[in-house]
């Protein structure tokens, strides 16, 4: 078992960066890949972007390719996700995700996902 806790987000202006962090509990942290997915009022969840657990491997949705980028410190147990030149369609509730498999991957599937955090909210005003 594994507990994720999201932070970060805010409300920021279209433009502006932000930096989501992710902390994991307990000690396998190393083996899990990790992912980032949004979610809006009426919208199914939407992958963002993944991890490999080696860090090798990472996989990007269209839309935030060359503005995201995410990284892990398997040391500090936390997954980040960098945001910049933010924009309004941008705005939803951020989750984080643990992959359990011993495959190593970066998924854009949530139904792969075993653990999934509370979420924080980002907000992009135009």
């Amino acid at each position: 078992q594994v507990q994720l806790v999201e932070s970060g987000g805010g409300l920021v202006q279209a433009g502006g960066s932000l930096r989501l962090s992710c902390a994991a509990s307990g000690r396998t942290f190393s083996n899990y890949n990790m992912g980032w997915f949004r979610q809006t009022p009426g919208k199914e969840r939407e992958f963002v972007a993944a991890i490999s657990s080696s860090g090798i491997s990472t996989n990007y949705v269209d839309s935030v390719k060359g503005r995201f980028t995410i990284s892990r410190d398997n040391a500090k147990n936390t997954v980040y996700l960098q945001m910049n030149n933010l924009k309004p369609e941008d705005t939803a509730v951020y989750y984080c995700a643990a992959d359990r498999s011993l495959f190593v991957r970066a998924s854009h599937d949530p139904k792969l996902y075993d653990y999934w955090g509370q979420g924080t909210q980002v907000t992009v005003s135009s």
